[in-house]
């Protein structure tokens, strides 16, 4: 791979919607809404979860956890947008654009793997129901978990160490409103080939076997659920599952949507619509997805509210 000196970038352009100068009190309304729901909302899931000791199982801790990563998430991304929008300045530095790539690659990948844990969590207690405490034990679920967190940040750190090597000899605008993969690659005038396949080995590793085990575990889950022969037993089993569901294929579509791609062939507008989408729709829905379908998490939340008011003098 071709190394240059790239000391001499201090900044890159984040252009993002910038061509669209009328849209912009709009756009700013419209993410700065969907930021405060999305913090709101998963940090009311946290307390919630927190608070109620009926919700101390698994299945909750994982949602906390996922909760977490997507107030994190929002957090990387929005609030850049948020200021280069009101103060027309899309600049970023060398170094802040390296460093928002590693939060996001290492958030995305952490969104991968928990869901996939979710879904290897549904399995065991659908599938295996006399088995669950045994097989799902805390000691368990916290070793599931941080390896989550190890393998995203382990494999994020190696892409943005291999991005760092870069030098950037073209323009330094880039045509997204994050520091995004593709988009920096289109920039770069080193030699991208060790990066890219670097970069689908791990899109393999961390997005289809966690994909795989998501679709293997649910495959078996509907097996199960079509052997039930009480409608109410089935009801309360497709309310559970839907919603993670619906959440997975909200957030994979997306994401394979972009980054299954040769880096030739990116399209920046399609990028970036698929990007407010992973970015800041489906954080945002997270918490409705799980809470208004959840009979005990929208009781924690009532009780969580109730007390709120109650302490309030």
């Amino acid at each position: 791979m071709e190394i240059r000196n790239h000391t001499s970038i201090s900044d890159f352009l984040l252009l993002g919607f910038s061509h669209h100068p009328e849209q912009q009190p709009l756009l700013f309304g419209l993410f700065l809404a969907m930021h405060l729901v999305t913090v709101l909302g998963n940090l009311l899931i946290i307390l919630a979860i927190v608070s109620d000791q009926h919700l101390h199982t698994p299945m909750y801790f994982f949602l906390a956890n996922l909760s977490l990563i997507d107030t994190c998430f929002s957090c990387t991304i929005v609030p850049k947008v948020l200021v280069n929008t009101v103060t027309q300045h899309h600049t970023i530095t060398y170094t802040g654009c390296l460093v928002q790539m590693y939060f996001f690659i290492a958030l995305a990948l952490l969104d991968d793997f928990l869901l996939a844990v979710m879904a290897y969590d549904r399995y065991v207690a659908i599938c295996l129901p006399l088995h669950y405490t045994t097989i799902v034990c805390p000691q368990r679920c916290l070793l599931l978990v941080a390896a989550s967190w190890l393998c995203a940040h382990l494999l994020a750190f190696s892409l943005t160490l291999l991005m760092s090597q870069f030098s950037f000899c073209a323009s330094h605008s880039i045509p997204h409103f994050f520091c995004d993969l593709l988009p920096l690659l289109k920039l770069a005038c080193s030699n991208t080939q060790i990066f890219q396949v670097t970069m689908f080995v791990e899109a393999a590793l961390s997005g289809v076997v966690p994909l795989t085990c998501v679709l293997v575990s649910y495959a078996h889950i509907m097996h199960t659920i079509l052997r039930v022969p009480s409608a109410v037993g089935k009801h309360k089993v497709f309310s559970t599952c839907g919603s993670h569901l619906s959440v997975v294929t909200l957030f994979y579509g997306t994401l394979f949507l972009v980054y299954f791609q040769p880096s030739s062939s990116y399209s920046a507008d399609t990028g970036m619509v698929a990007s407010v989408v992973y970015t800041m729709v489906t954080p945002m829905l997270n918490p409705f997805i799980y809470s208004l379908r959840n009979r005990d998490m929208k009781g924690a939340l009532w009780q969580l509210l109730a007390w709120g008011r109650c302490s309030t003098p």
